[in-house]
C-alpha cells in the first residue's frame, strides 16, 4: 500500500553529488540540511527521506528544497539503490509483508485509551477527552449528553 515516488535522477555538480526531484514537495518552500543521521529525526518527510538515505550508508549529506533532493555521497561510494529509496518513501506494505491481525489493531488503540484513562485518574470506562478541545466545548457537550439522557434514558 502506498504510492510510489516518481523519482527523476539528474546529474549533479559533479559525480559525488546526486539530485533527485520528486513529483512530491518535501519541504514546502523551506530549506533543510541534514549533515548526519542525527540531525534527520521527526516525521517530516524530507528528515524521513535523509535518514533513509544515511541509513544506505553511502551519503554523507543531503539537502532538500521543495521537490529536489540533493545527496553528497561518501568518497567511493555508488549512487545504486538510492533512488528506490526517494521513490519507496511512501510505500507501507511490500510484497511478501503480511499486515497486522484484528487483535493486534485494537490493542494498539486500546493501549493508548487505557494509558490516557489511568493518567486522569477516571478508572475504566471513563470517556477519553482529547486535550486540544476547549473545556467550554467539553462542558456543552456533558450538558448536552445530560439532557439527552434525562429525555430519552
Amino acid at each position: 500500500m502506498g504510492q510510489p515516488v516518481a523519482v527523476e535522477h539528474k546529474p549533479g555538480t559533479d559525480a559525488q553529488v546526486l539530485r533527485f526531484e520528486t513529483n512530491r514537495s518535501l519541504t514546502g518552500q523551506g530549506h533543510e540540511r541534514f549533515a548526519s543521521i542525527g540531525q534527520a529525526t521527526g516525521d517530516r518527510p524530507a528528515a524521513a527521506v535523509a535518514r533513509r538515505l544515511f541509513e544506505s550508508g553511502q551519503v554523507q549529506a543531503v539537502h532538500v528544497f521543495s521537490n529536489v533532493i540533493t545527496a553528497y555521497l561518501n568518497p567511493g561510494a555508488s549512487s545504486v539503490g538510492l533512488s528506490d529509496i526517494v521513490r519507496d518513501l511512501y510505500q507501507y506494505w511490500k510484497p511478501g509483508m503480511t499486515p497486522p491481525s484484528e487483535e493486534e489493531l485494537m490493542a494498539q488503540v486500546e493501549a493508548p485509551a487505557e494509558a490516557a484513562a489511568a493518567a486522569t485518574g477516571d478508572g475504566a470506562g471513563a470517556a477519553v477527552v482529547d486535550s486540544r478541545v476547549p473545556a467550554h466545548l467539553l462542558e456543552r457537550s456533558r450538558l448536552a449528553r445530560e439532557r439527552w439522557m434525562a429525555n430519552n434514558g
